[in-house]
């Protein structure tokens, strides 16, 4: 039977040559730690990046033009990539940058001073924040290219392609107001562009105030930004947008071409 023999003591140099390795390898370990933290942080910002530049965006509501559907201060996303394979529908909320002359005269969002501006830059390439939401415009699309759009019928209608609109599932009117537009059109939209309202009628600078701009009130298609799919703030009324009901389930697509006519639109005034 066999048995093991006792191990040499260690001397002052081996115990000190084996707390310098014990050493060298924690050292070693956090460095390895901390390296795939920051590996794995670059990776992270990256895909933010990408999914906030070609997929999904966030903005804040900063005006009250599409109330009762969305509210002032609403975070929402807004979907930048299936529009790139499918056209945008009537009805769809879509929020998109100035085509020229519609933001005049608003006054630019305050500093929150230099630390806070800075914080919210560097969210904002990853898609946490939205600082620049006010320089945006949100509105809901009534007529694609190629549609004739009216206001109003004898009912008090907007029309799309002769089909008159039953938009009391979103509309906004102020107290006494039956007609969905108090400033009257009759416009075809071009091609490669939308016509845009406000749920909010009569608090909304949209196409209609906007006829005397430089794309005549219209929303030029390279301008738009996505289409707003969903509200994640406040929590008690997270959920999808857009629902119109069949306001726009009767409208036939139409034959133009989506060239404007030569009649003009009456001028359209802020009330």
């Amino acid at each position: 039977m066999s048995t093991a023999e006792p191990s040499a003591p260690l001397t002052r140099r081996d115990a000190r040559r084996a707390a310098r390795d014990d050493a060298d390898n924690r050292s070693r370990g956090w460095g390895v730690f901390l390296r795939d933290v920051v590996v794995i942080v670059l990776i992270a910002l990256l895909v933010s990046f990408l999914v906030k530049t070609f997929v999904v965006r966030s903005f804040y509501i900063p005006s009250g033009s599409m109330e009762n559907t969305l509210q002032v201060d609403d975070r929402i996303l807004v979907d930048e990539l299936t529009p790139r394979f499918t056209d945008y529908q009537r009805g769809d909320i879509i929020v998109f940058r100035d085509p020229g002359g519609w933001l005049e005269g608003q006054a630019p969002a305050p500093s929150k001073g230099a630390f806070v501006d800075s914080v919210e830059w560097v969210l904002s390439l990853v898609g946490l924040a939205a600082p620049d939401s006010s320089d945006h415009l949100i509105k809901r699309i009534i007529g694609v290219p190629g549609d004739h759009v009216v206001c109003c019928n004898a009912l008090e209608q907007i029309e799309v392609n002769g089909v008159p609109l039953e938009e009391s599932s979103y509309v906004k009117l102020a107290p006494g107001q039956s007609m969905p537009s108090v400033v009257p059109f009759d416009v075809t939209v071009p091609a490669d562009s939308y016509w845009v309202m406000g749920d909010n009628r009569d608090r909304s600078r949209d196409s209609r105030y906007n006829q005397d701009q430089p794309a005549k009130g219209f929303v030029p298609s390279e301008d738009v930004v996505g289409r707003a799919f969903l509200r994640t703030w406040p929590f008690d009324r997270f959920g999808g947008l857009g629902t119109t009901g069949d306001s726009f389930a009767g409208v036939p697509d139409s034959e133009s071409d989506g060239e404007p006519s030569d009649e003009p639109s009456p001028a359209a005034t802020a009330g």
